[in-house]
């Protein structure tokens, strides 16, 4: 779209309407805009939403963008409007020297989705340079002998304008001699000539002084003026030859400063001054001027300053060789800057979205970049990569632009950032090569479950513990970020507890700690169980669960309990023990458990008090109670034993017993009543007591009788092939169960015992043969495994 000049409304005219290709990534047309140079910054150039067919809003939403191919913001893109606004005040003498048009390419960039237009933005010259001449004094030497007609090639002036505000024509003062004629060059510039018209007289006129005018075609023109002086000289009919008439010579930008180019070669057929000759440029740029120098003698072409092939390919240079007498040949330096591979290639990145969430779809696009390489051919030839093993792919786009392209789903537990490293190489030789990193991160999303460090817990606790007792801790781990990885425990209370879950432990929810809340008792509760679910704060939230097993260990805190005899009778347990009894008599058995387990139930007995000591001994490991020596006459009838039955705990925990003991002549002695007894029998008796107590002993005294009687004729018929002084023993067992104490309990198994009657001796007398049954052999002595100690007190 051209601007109007002189219109202060913002005019542009269409000249190419925009095609939207559906699905399409470039659009086929180009937009042409104008603007004059110098214009102030903020003017309209155009509006992008009315060319592209899209609402304002889109343009935002989008990411529309403005991406020149100098990559200097010339124009500034309204987002809010879609106005195309200067962004800087143009010169065209600075973005296109002597170019026409001067046309500056760009795109409208939207990303989302990724799509371009071309553009172009012309920028139109105006009259803001005035025509200077690069010499203000030319001085012009003439034969006299020059003919009429003779053209003398001057200087043109130079005009930064391009276009019909440059150079467009060039006057003389009037004088009788010359007059101007104007001439093309082969750059499409005009240059002035100086015709003879007649002959000059040195004699009359030696010198002659002129002014050239060099005028633009600007409105209003603008001019400049040079003195040009004419010395008319003596006779010179011979002008200089170049050797060629046009000089081609190829050099390499990368070429040193004073680097020989091409010596130029003219002769001269006249001799004297007028052979003499001096070779110089002939109506050349500035940049020409610039850039080469002429041995005026040798006519050696050498640089003054680098050449660039990116700026400028090929250089036309007029030069000329001059005489004494003023004349001149001409002859012309065709040089051909060759490209060397002297600009790597650049990595310009337009857009990049970084972090990525880890969940992200493929072909999601993560950044947009353009390549660009100031060389030509090969050298300009690009190849752009990136490493492998990573799961990202490069697609190329319009005019070397490219995108970055997720290629398979990412995972930030496994990488949670990326070095991406686009690599672009040229084709030259020696090929460039430019690295650039991006640097994209991955963002977390809750996609993994917390995880216990064990599958199982197996916490121990002592009973009796504390209240609020730490008793141990879970641990469970997420590999997720942020509050993904947030953890937070709970209990899973089972589906049919024994007892309440809530009413045994507490968790705390942010390090998993396990506190016991009550005091717990082994007797009552030796292990439970409970599972403890890990939850994180991820949304969704994940979970997992692990399972807790608490086991009590035993303390030491139930004392020994004495079964046998019992402490809490109406009347004490009194023991008959003959008198004949020998050594090693079992007078009783004390049988007591504890209700702690292990060690601490691991009983041991002791007499701690007896009326005659050494009479009596207790076996430590299960409490039986027997003579250690043959009683005398001596001994008091009536024996007091405490026996201290203590436990393996730590500390030990102890009960004791009191055991009467009577000794009796026979079991047919009276009954001897203990002291209770007797300090009841000094009150006076009620006659109902008596006669109670006086039928009582007759019934018993009955009783015990026939029984003996009864035994003794069993053993008598018995006898009859065994000894005539002795009665057998007989088949039968008196079973008696002592003690049935199951589980946890010192005694696990009841205890039978053989007794039988021994005659002989006149006296009653109890005999252990063995036990009839003995499981756990650990927690009890048999009898039988001590023979030793039983041979010793006389049993056989």
């Amino acid at each position: 779209m051209e601007l109007g000049k002189g219109n202060p409304q913002q005019i542009r005219q269409v000249l190419l309407f925009f095609v939207f290709l559906g699905g399409s990534l470039v659009s086929s047309e180009t937009w042409r805009y104008s603007v004059a140079e110098e214009t102030e910054i903020g003017f309209f150039i155009g509006n992008v939403v009315k060319d592209i067919g899209l609402g304002v809003e889109d343009l935002a939403a989008r990411g529309a963008r403005v991406i020149f191919d100098d990559y200097k913001p010339h124009l500034r893109l309204d987002l809010q409007t879609g106005n195309l606004l200067l962004n800087e005040q143009p010169d065209r003498e600075a973005l296109c020297d002597l170019t026409e048009p001067c046309i500056l390419h760009f795109q409208v960039l939207l990303e989302n989705p990724l799509q371009f237009f071309r553009a172009e933005l012309w920028v139109e010259d105006i009259n803001d340079h005035t025509p200077t001449f690069t010499d203000k004094h030319i001085l012009l030497k003439i034969s006299e002998s020059t003919a009429p007609g003779t053209s003398f090639q001057m200087d043109s002036a130079q005009d930064l304008d391009v276009g019909k505000n440059g150079v467009q024509n060039y006057t003389l003062n009037p004088n009788l001699h010359f007059h101007l004629k104007l001439q093309d060059s082969e750059d499409g510039r005009k240059y002035p000539e100086l015709l003879l018209d007649q002959p000059l007289d040195r004699e009359k006129e030696p010198e002659l002084r002129l002014t050239l005018t060099a005028l633009d075609g600007g409105s209003p023109p603008r001019s400049g003026t040079a003195l040009v002086s004419v010395l008319v000289l003596d006779i010179n009919d011979n002008a200089p030859q170049f050797e060629r008439s046009v000089y081609e010579v190829p050099i390499p930008e990368n070429s040193p400063l004073d680097f020989l180019v091409v010596r130029v070669s003219a002769t001269d057929l006249d001799t004297g001054i007028n052979g003499e000759l001096s070779y110089s440029f002939s109506h050349v740029s500035r940049d020409i001027q610039k850039t080469f120098e002429i041995h005026p003698i040798s006519g050696e072409v050498r640089l003054k300053a680098f050449l660039d092939f990116e700026l400028v390919q090929s250089y036309t240079i007029n030069i000329q060789a001059i005489d004494g007498g003023s004349l001149s040949g001409k002859s012309v330096i065709l040089v051909r800057v060759v490209d060397v591979n002297d600009n790597p290639p650049e990595v310009v990145v337009t857009s990049l979205t970084s972090p990525i969430p880890e969940n992200s779809s493929p072909e999601m696009v993560v950044a947009v970049f353009s390549l660009r390489d100031q060389d030509s051919g090969d050298n300009g030839r690009m190849v752009c990569s990136i490493q492998d093993n990573i799961p990202f792919l490069l697609k190329p786009n319009f005019k070397n632009f490219y995108t970055l392209e997720t290629e398979s789903p990412l995972d930030r537990e496994n990488k949670a950032e990326y070095i991406i490293t686009i690599t672009v190489t040229d084709m030259g030789t020696p090929r460039l090569k430019t690295e650039h990193n991006i640097t994209v991160l991955v963002s977390d999303v809750n996609d993994n479950a917390p995880a216990f460090t064990q599958t199982s817990y197996t916490l121990w606790v002592r009973e009796n513990n504390s209240p609020a007792l730490h008793i141990g801790s879970v641990s469970a781990t997420d590999s997720d970020a942020g509050a993904n990885a947030q953890v937070t425990y709970s209990l899973l209370p089972p589906s049919d507890p024994p007892v309440p879950l809530a009413s045994l432990v507490s968790i705390n929810p942010d390090n998993g700690h396990l506190f016991a809340l009550t005091s717990l008792d082994y007797e009552a509760l030796r292990a439970f169980e409970f599972r403890v679910g890990a939850t994180d704060r991820g949304s969704p939230a994940l979970s997992s669960q692990a399972l807790v097993r608490v086991l009590v260990a035993d303390a030491n805190d139930n004392a020994p309990f004495v079964l046998y005899p019992l402490q809490n009778a109406s009347a004490p347990c009194t023991e008959l023990v003959p008198r004949a009894a020998e050594p090693g008599y079992l007078v009783t058995k004390v049988v007591a458990v504890d209700g702690d387990a292990g060690q601490n139930a691991w009983l041991s007995y002791q007499l701690l008090k007896a009326t005659e000591p050494g009479l009596f001994g207790v076996w430590a490991h299960n409490g039986e109670v027997r003579t250690a020596r043959l009683l005398s006459e001596r001994d008091a009838p009536k024996q007091r034993l405490v026996v201290l039955v203590k436990d393996n705990g730590e500390p030990p925990l102890s009960a004791s017993v009191t055991l009467h003991v009577l000794l009796v002549d026979g079991f047919s002695q009276p009954y001897l009543p203990p002291p209770e007894a007797e300090a009841a029998a000094a009150a006076p008796a009620d006659p109902l007591t008596v006669y109670l107590v006086v039928a009582l002993a007759s019934v018993s005294s009955l009783f015990l009788f026939s029984v003996l009687v009864f035994v003794a004729v069993r053993l008598c018929r018995r006898g009859g092939a065994g000894s005539a002084g002795r009665c057998p023993v007989p088949e039968g067992h008196f079973p008696g169960h002592l003690v049935d104490v199951s589980s946890t309990g010192t005694l696990s198994q009841s205890y039978q015992y053989e007794v039988c009657l021994t005659g002989g001796t006149g006296t009653r007398e109890f005999k252990v043969l063995k036990s009839v049954a003995s499981n756990h052999r650990g927690s009890m002595i048999n009898v039988e495994e001590n023979s030793d100690f039983l041979n010793g007190f006389g049993f056989n």
